[in-house]
């Protein structure tokens, strides 16, 4: 379904500082923040604390995103250390979630050499 966004010109840039893992145990509490949020204009996560995220968080992103979409409106996440960027292209989320060059460069190193959560 197309739907054109309507409050897409001027996101709302969310920077939750004391967010730094987006794990089972933490997912409800952004979830219940921002939804409420997210249904009234676009808004873009910035994720640049981020450095662990799972199921529940990638969960959590999705459902955010869906209840923007449903307003009409935007979400999307920038600043995703090169960590958590890799595990959202792993499951096909980067072009949906990403902005173009969102993704702060922090390492070389391949997030594989880590545990995903």
């Amino acid at each position: 379904m197309n739907r054109t966004l309507l409050n897409a010109e001027n996101p709302l840039l969310v920077a939750p500082g004391d967010l730094h893992e987006l794990v089972r145990g933490q997912e409800q509490c952004i979830v219940q923040r921002l939804t409420p949020v997210v249904r009234r204009q676009s808004v873009t996560l910035d994720c640049r604390h981020v450095e662990r995220i799972d199921a529940a968080g990638i969960a959590a992103l999705i459902c955010l995103y869906g209840a923007a979409r449903d307003a009409g409106n935007e979400f999307g996440v920038v600043n995703a250390s090169t960590r958590v960027a890799e595990i959202l292209r792993l499951v096909g989320l980067d072009r949906i979630l990403l902005a173009e060059d969102a993704v702060r460069a922090q390492s070389t190193e391949s997030c594989f050499a880590q545990p995903a959560a």
